[in-house]
């Protein structure tokens, strides 16, 4: 209703409320049977959030500072051990300047980093620098290990075609034309979540049941819906078709196959949006809110419209909280040389002598981040996976940044962006491997099954304090958070831990 008021254009019943369709997981009953549950604007529900809140900033003058991509934040430590923020350092890309934003609260809404792998949905700058800079100032990162897949990327290109297209009844087919998630999912079919849907995808393939030339992909069919509810209800999967791949949805299947689609992992974070440095102990005046934040309300596996509920619960909470905080606390002193790691990252970079190219490290970061870390994991998958990346690691150090130039050089801020890709993978791939257990979005083929006894509780990896050149077990310290489990009056478990049946 926070965003109705706000002018959303959501779609409408008959009757002028707010329609609902059915989404992935969306079940009563614990996947007894579907609902319709998911609010929607078309199939671009997510786009139309981003431009009302934007119009509503543009009404209250907030004042946007485009193309200043924050690197660094300025921390200082009490005797205490406890960690506070004095200013963030932002590059700006215009013109090559470094500035320092002193405050009193900081919010990180940074999105995620799905460009560690080679087909994602995600944005060309979702390169997590947000949760970089957080991982880089010894704060920890939470749950990183759980990443979804969603099911219905274009294939071959990875861009989404959203989940509402099943949601209005859609079908996903194999090469055969059989509606394979029957097999899989036999109550609620193509709507499964999304995790197991996916990898019900990625089985076919294997098992030799993909569609095309080289069978690796299956069928998203829509022919049955109709061209008006397609180009009505779904315009957005309509175009994308027709532009990406010269298929048209009205008459013929669209080829889809997984792709990355979001962290449920992150920066830690309490209900209030509070950065953790610890399980507990919260950094003053640092809050987080969305996808790089880990609060964790999606667990091991988000569900269909949940990130878009996150932002606006969680995005509000550290807004509200961020500001109260701000009219009672004074400026934390800045450190001598604010801009320091940032200037010297920076001109490290741009007077760099080397040899090696950041577009081929950064390909073969993805493309193994794509076979050994995706829908399916194994011990010897993610090993030879953190062994690329060691080696990566090394030949970053010898990068060439061929643009010396201080005006819009994107050659610079993309040897920048590529260390946090190599941190993030490397801390995913270290933290997948120790989760020995499948649950949610990480599956492991050598260790099928959930485990409860052993792993029902949060992974929490730490940067030890190491030098740079130092084993990945040695430079990433992994501990353990308890999973919050709520009780009724009766004292009895609310959601009491069960086996996901659909």
């Amino acid at each position: 209703f926070d965003l109705e008021n706000m002018g959303l254009p959501f779609n409408r019943t008959p009757e002028g409320k707010i329609d609902q369709r059915r989404f992935g997981g969306h079940t009563r009953d614990h996947g007894k049977a579907p609902v319709r549950r998911a609010c929607y604007a078309a199939d671009r529900t997510g786009h139309m959030i981003l431009q009302t809140l934007y119009q509503n900033c543009v009404k209250h003058n907030v004042e946007f500072f485009n193309e200043y991509y924050a690197l660094d934040l300025a921390m200082t430590e009490e005797a205490n051990g406890q960690k506070r923020v004095a200013a963030v350092v932002a590059y700006e890309l215009a013109t090559g300047k470094i500035h320092v934003f002193q405050g009193k609260s900081f919010v990180f809404a940074t999105g995620g980093f799905g460009k560690i792998f080679k087909t994602t949905s995600n944005a060309h700058t979702l390169t997590g620098d947000g949760v970089g800079i957080i991982w880089r100032k010894g704060l920890p990162l939470e749950d990183m290990e759980f990443y979804q897949f969603h099911p219905t990327g274009l294939a071959g290109l990875g861009i989404l075609l959203t989940e509402g297209a099943r949601g209005e009844g859609a079908i996903l087919r194999n090469a055969s034309g059989e509606r394979f998630m029957e097999r899989y999912a036999p109550t609620i079919k193509d709507l499964a979540p999304r995790d197991i849907v996916a990898r019900s995808m990625v089985q076919e393939v294997l098992d030799g049941r993909g569609a095309g030339p080289y069978k690796d992909y299956v069928y998203l069919d829509c022919t049955h819906l109709g061209a008006e509810v397609l180009e009505t209800k779904l315009p957005d999967i309509t175009e994308f078709a027709r532009t990406y791949l010269g298929v048209d949805p009205v008459v013929e299947p669209v080829p889809v196959y997984p792709t990355a689609h979001y962290a449920m992992g992150g920066i830690p974070t309490n209900n209030d949006a509070e950065v953790l440095q610890d399980n507990t102990t919260v950094v003053p005046g640092l809050y987080a809110a969305g996808e790089c934040a880990c609060v964790s309300v999606h667990g091991s596996n988000r569900l269909g419209t949940n990130s878009l509920l996150d932002i606006n619960v969680f995005g509000k909470r550290a807004g509200n909280n961020a500001a109260a905080y701000a009219q009672t606390a004074d400026f934390v002193p800045l450190p001598a040389d604010p801009a320091k790691n940032v200037r010297e990252m920076v001109e490290t970079l741009r007077n760099s002598a080397g040899t090696e190219s950041v577009a081929d490290i950064r390909r073969e970061l993805q493309e193994e981040m794509d076979k050994g870390a995706q829908v399916f994991r194994t011990e010897e998958s993610l090993s030879h996976v953190l062994g690329v990346i060691a080696n990566l690691r090394e030949r970053y150090k010898n990068i060439a940044v061929h643009d010396r130039g201080e005006r819009y050089n994107t050659d610079l801020l993309e040897g920048i962006e590529l260390g946090f890709l190599l941190d993030l993978a490397e801390v995913l791939a270290y933290t997948a491997r120790n989760r020995k257990e499948s649950r949610g979005g990480h599956m492991r083929d050598d260790y099928p099954q959930r485990d409860d006894v052993n792993y029902m509780q949060h992974t929490m990896a730490y940067k030890a304090d190491v030098p740079a050149e130092a084993d990945v077990t040695e430079r990433i310290r992994l501990d353990w958070k308890p999973v919050v489990f709520t009780k009724n009056e009766n004292g009895e478990l609310r959601y009491p831990p069960m086996e996901r049946k659909y």
